[in-house]
């Protein structure tokens, strides 16, 4: 048979050999079902834009009937979720700056005698505007929530307070981010995507890029302990995680106008966890995969909910309980809460101790299986 001529005998013959090659690496046949199915799942199911029973705190000076009323047509909503009654407006302002409250609304003194008289009394909704996307629906809804709140309450002797102008005012204050700019939200955040992203990326490729050039043996000679390899390995991408985090930081200032409130000290003593987080995993996944190829994919599988199920993109908290569980599990997901809070609030020790604790978890657990999947010989 003429080699100048196509043949599809031959073409089946390479096409029968990469099936073969495929079902040898189920590594690789998984994850390109894996990534599509995945991808799938998570932008249908998980991902909401707009999220909904936002948790909402309550200052409460004043117990009338069209306070009761108001307060109730928010938690019948679908977008407030009225979890806690608090005293002060400190306390209120702590848990904005925390991030466990999305809105603390203020009753004031003297609302429904106001109201009778017709001085139009105002009701003051704070919100965590960190993530304008997160609040932009609850926002919209309030003037329908205020219209038919005193429905039932405004009849007889004060059915003329109904209809236009309210009986009463709303006033939003979007607190950390009085403009809306998504780029505060953005912009932070992508610190901590730029390091999961090359920090797994390159150390998934340590233990085999060894391996196939065929120094392994060379590095399984030294009289060095899985942990000394390991360290050895890492540094130099520590150093630079924290020179990606200076140019993020400096563009933020310089280029986005970001504003950074608070401690840079405390931010660099916080990346020195994220990045051995990172690292480790990215060094257990090289010391898991067979060749690059594998821990690319394997790196892969790990970035994606690493950018989806964070609250980088999405707001965290219009994701199912599901995806949120999953998110839990990511230490950007915490590590994307402190560096917001640290620079857009100005958060101390104590406002990111809830999160910073489970990067410690991370960090050691990570650790050890790192250690242990290091094998100290070929086989």
């Amino acid at each position: 048979m003429s080699r100048g001529i196509f043949s599809f005998y031959r073409m089946r013959a390479v096409m029968m050999k990469e099936f073969i090659q495929l079902r040898r690496d189920r590594t690789t046949f998984m994850m390109m079902l894996l990534i599509p199915l995945m991808q799938l799942i998570l932008f249908g199911y998980a991902i909401d834009t707009d999220p909904k029973h936002l948790p909402t705190a309550v200052i409460a000076q004043d117990h009338s009937q069209f306070a009761r009323s108001f307060l109730a047509g928010l938690n019948n909503s679908a977008y407030f979720s009225i979890d806690r009654n608090v005293t002060s407006e400190q306390e209120g302002h702590r848990l904005l700056q925390e991030g466990s409250m999305q809105f603390v609304v203020t009753i004031p003194e003297g609302f429904g005698r106001d109201l009778v008289r017709g001085s139009r009394p105002q009701i003051l909704i704070e919100a965590d505007a960190t993530d304008p996307v997160a609040i932009a629906g609850a926002m919209g809804s309030v003037s329908g929530i205020l219209e038919s709140a005193f429905s039932h309450d405004l009849t007889g002797p004060l059915a003329g307070l109904q209809g236009t102008p309210d009986p009463a005012t709303v006033l939003v204050h979007r607190t950390y981010n009085p403009e809306g700019f998504s780029r505060y939200n953005i912009v932070p955040g992508l610190m901590g995507i730029v390091l999961t992203l090359t920090g797994i990326m390159m150390t998934a490729l340590a233990i085999t890029r060894e391996r196939e050039r065929g120094t392994m043996e060379n590095l399984l000679a030294m009289p060095a302990k899985p942990i000394e390899v390991m360290a050895g390995k890492i540094a130099p991408y520590v150093i630079i995680g924290y020179i990606q985090s200076a140019v993020i930081i400096t563009a933020a200032e310089v280029l986005f106008n970001v504003p950074i409130i608070g401690s840079l000290t405390l931010l660099s003593a916080v990346l020195v966890i994220f990045i051995a987080c990172n690292l480790a995993l990215g060094f257990t996944l090289s010391a898991s995969a067979q060749n690059q190829m594998q821990a690319m994919q394997m790196s892969m599988m790990m970035t994606l909910p690493s950018i989806l199920l964070s609250g980088y993109m999405f707001p965290f908290r219009g994701m199912p309980l599901w995806a949120q569980a999953i998110g839990s599990l990511l230490p950007v997901t915490y590590f994307m809460r402190i560096v917001r809070g640290i620079l857009l609030k100005g958060n101390g020790f104590h406002e990111i101790w809830p999160n910073l604790w489970p990067l410690f978890i991370f960090m050691i657990v990570i650790t050890i299986i790192a250690m242990r999947r290091y094998k100290r010989t070929l086989d």
